[in-house]
Formats: structure tokens, C-alpha cells, sequence
């Protein structure tokens, strides 16, 4: 086992700059590295997060103070000294559904001049399979005198939770095709396995598949107990119920088992077309995968119907007011939202949308300008003829909706994350997903 000292991280965004402070954290000389552009600028002077992640702020400032977090737009000063150097980079879809490598491979080609004795490189941006050949072949090609290993490192983090997911992971997942790789790999996470957190070291190919395949089922899964909303509600089952029962199974489990509008965020989308995409390149198709895709984006449209029946048939001339805007609660992340599939559709009816997030609005404004945008809860209901949640935000289960009602002309509560307790909203028209509201 060898133990390295000095991290350096490409990429300051979600990846990066999390697993850069929580390495920090861990005791490790930790550099971040990115362009100069404002939102970097403004962290490495200001230390302002361009990110809304629980808990980060304040473990930014703890390691910068502590000397052990610092940031850089310089590679020559980030990577001779690095024992490890972390490709944290964004990966966007293209257009054909595969990943955007090109940031990886423009990291790869920086990296490479400035790599002095041997160095581990590590792939922890989502890539698909094959990518860490690729990038080891662009390193030795611009620089074939370096000593230099190539590993994958996928993450698994979940927006909103995403430091302790780092901090305390269910498993850390390793792909290494030399051992001097996988000496430098079980040294680097020594400070989690001593705490007892499993880590798998398999070869680079099935890591980087891993990922892909972890956030395809959990997608898949997510998907199968939306589907099953409009059963329970043909059949007088409630989803709740169904869901429940389904999860006390210790083979299937609770988690991502909660009915809602779709799932959304910058991995599940991604990672499923990408995992389809790398199928289909090898001549394969996954059927399960494909479905989920499509199915996945039929639900969302069939949210947007949901919310037109529950209001009569009609939202022309309607006001609507929509609580949450991000994919998931706890996180300013819109991409994929589900909003952003439902509210359009509503407004080519002829609705006008009111819409209030506790993060997510300054994104939400560049992505959908023709929504009003109101900055609170009871702005957002003000003269609605119906309110609609859409993220499961905390602060949305404490409204007193008694209170909320007079500030509306109509009463109807459409509640796309079963977020509320009919009992107490008794003021309100109530319509959940697939669940049985007493006294109906």
C-alpha cells in the first residue's frame, strides 16, 4: 500500500469541488483546479460556492483556513508535485445521447506536460467504458516519458446529501489495471476502509460500467413505481401502500420506491441515454433501459394531464401556482427537472404559472422566462386558482395551509410528491398521486 499526500482535482464543480474539501477533510494537501472564469474566481478570492450543497460552505472555509484546501487556475502549479490527480470534469450529453468527452480529454492534454515521477490519474467524472484507455493514450502520446497510471473512480453522490454520501459511502468503487495503481488506490481511501467502509477494486472497465449501471436500475426503479400511480388510481390501491409493502423487502429496499412526477438531475438522465448509447454502439440494445427512458418522459407529460383533469379540463386563463422548481429538494440543480417538461405544457394550454423555489429559481429563470417568478410561497399562491408542488422541499410539509387558502381564488391542491396530509389542507380540492384520501 502506498499513501499519497498531495490531491490535486480538475474540475471545481459538483464532483470536484465536493470530493476536493471532503478529501481535505480527510487530512489530504488537496489543490483544485479550473478555469478562470467568475463563478471559479469568485471562490478561489471570495470563497463563495457556485454549488447549493448542504453543509459545503462552511467545509470549504474549515480546510482553506486549515491550509489544506487551496485553488489554483495553474496546472504548473497544481501537478508536478501531485501524488494523485483527479479528472473531475463535466461530462454533458451530445446530442446522440452519448457522453461529451471533451473536457476530459482537454484535462488529459494539460495534464500531461507538467506529470514529473510516477502519478496516478483518476477518472472521476461519469465516462463510459473505454475512456480511461483513451485518456491514458492521450497522456502517453503528448508525453511518452511519463510514469503514469490511468484508475476509474466513479462517484455516487446525491445532490443534497452528497457530503455524507462521500464522507460515510456505502461503497467506494476502484478500477485499476496494474498494481501499482491499486497500491496507490487502497492507500489513498486507507482513512475510509480503517473507518470500515467497503472499498472494491475490480479492473478499469467494469468500474467505469458500474456507475452506469447503478444509476440505470435506480432509474429503472424510480420509474416502475411511477408507473404504477395510474394503476392504483384505476384499481383503488394506494401507491403509499404499495410502495411500502414493496420495500419492506429486504431484496428490493425503501429507498427510490416514492412516487412522483419523474425522475430528473444531472445523472440519472444522462447516465441512462449513455448506458443505452454504449449498448447500441456495441450492437446491443437494452430493452429495460430504453423503456425506462421513454417511460420516464411519458410520466412527466402525463403530469401536465393530471394537473389540466384535476383543474376541469382546462388551465386556459388559469393561474397556477407552483411550489418547487429544482429536480429534487435540497439542491438549485434544474437539469432534467421534471418542471421543466410539466410547466411549458401547461402554458402552451394557456396557463399562467406563478412559481416559487427556495434555490433553484436563478437557473429555472434562464431555462423557462415565460413563468412569473414569485420570491415566497405566499406570493406564489397569490390569486392562483391552483397550487402544485413539484419538489418534496421540507419547508413546503410545514405549510399551514388554513392560512394559505384565503390568498387564492380557487382550492385546488395538486400534490405531485404527496408531500401533504389531506387532513390538513381540508380547505383544499386534494389530489395526490395514487393514493386513497379519507372521506373520498
Amino acid at each position: 500500500m502506498v499513501t499519497p499526500r498531495k490531491l490535486t482535482l480538475i474540475g471545481t464543480g459538483y464532483v470536484g469541488l465536493v470530493s476536493g474539501t471532503c478529501f481535505a477533510e480527510k487530512g489530504f494537501m488537496v489543490t483544485c483546479v479550473d478555469l478562470n472564469t467568475p463563478k471559479f474566481k469568485a471562490l478561489k478570492d471570495q470563497g463563495i460556492i457556485p454549488i447549493h450543497e448542504p453543509g459545503l460552505e462552511e467545509l470549504v472555509k474549515k480546510n482553506v483556513a486549515a491550509g489544506r484546501l487551496t485553488f489554483t487556475t495553474q496546472y504548473d502549479e497544481a501537478i508536478p508535485d501531485a501524488d494523485v490527480v483527479f479528472i473531475a470534469v463535466g461530462t454533458p450529453q451530445d446530442e446522440d445521447g452519448s457522453a461529451d468527452l471533451s473536457h476530459v480529454e482537454a484535462a488529459a492534454r494539460q495534464i500531461a506536460p507538467h506529470l514529473k515521477g510516477y502519478t496516478l490519474i483518476v477518472n472521476k467524472s461519469t465516462v463510459p467504458v473505454g475512456t480511461g484507455a483513451h485518456v491514458e493514450a492521450l497522456i502517453r502520446a503528448a508525453n511518452p516519458a511519463a510514469q503514469l497510471d490511468v484508475a476509474s473512480n466513479p462517484e455516487f453522490l446525491r445532490e443534497g446529501e452528497a457530503i455524507e454520501d462521500f464522507m460515510q459511502p456505502d461503497r467506494i468503487v476502484a478500477g485499476v489495471e496494474t498494481d501499482a495503481a491499486r497500491q496507490m488506490m487502497a492507500g489513498l481511501y486507507k482513512p475510509f476502509t480503517d473507518a470500515g467502509y467497503p472499498l472494491f477494486i475490480t479492473n478499469r472497465a467494469s468500474s467505469e460500467l458500474i456507475k452506469y449501471a447503478a444509476n440505470a436500475f435506480l432509474a429503472t426503479k424510480i420509474t416502475f413505481i411511477n408507473e404504477l400511480i395510474a394503476l392504483c388510481e384505476a384499481t383503488g390501491a394506494d401507491v403509499l401502500a404499495v410502495s411500502k409493502g414493496m420495500g419492506m423487502d429486504a431484496r428490493i429496499a425503501p429507498r427510490f420506491l416514492n412516487p412522483g412526477p419523474g425522475y430528473g438531475g444531472s445523472c440519472f438522465p444522462k447516465d441512462t441515454n449513455a448506458l443505452a448509447k454504449t449498448a447500441r454502439d456495441h450492437g446491443l440494445t437494452l430493452r429495460l433501459v430504453e423503456e425506462t427512458i421513454a417511460t420516464n418522459h411519458a410520466i412527466k407529460l402525463a403530469m401536465a394531464a393530471k394537473i389540466e383533469q384535476a383543474m376541469g379540463g382546462s388551465v386556459k386563463g388559469k393561474i397556477i401556482g407552483v411550489l418547487g422548481l429544482a429536480f429534487k429538494a435540497n439542491t438549485d440543480d434544474m437539469r432534467d427537472a421534471s418542471a421543466l417538461t410539466i410547466l411549458p405544457e401547461l402554458m402552451t394550454k394557456g396557463a399562467t404559472i406563478q412559481a416559487f423555489d427556495p434555490a433553484a429559481m436563478g437557473q429555472a429563470k434562464q431555462l423557462m422566462p415565460g413563468l412569473t417568478y414569485a420570491d415566497s410561497v405566499t406570493a406564489a399562491l397569490k390569486g392562483a386558482d391552483a397550487v402544485v408542488i413539484m419538489t418534496e422541499w421540507n419547508e413546503f410539509r410545514a405549510l399551514n395551509w388554513q392560512q394559505l387558502r384565503p390568498l387564492m381564488k380557487g382550492n385546488m391542491l395538486i400534490d405531485l410528491r404527496n408531500l401533504v396530509d389531506p387532513a390538513s389542507a381540508r380547505e383544499f380540492d386534494y389530489t395526490g398521486l395514487g393514493r386513497i384520501v379519507q372521506g373520498d
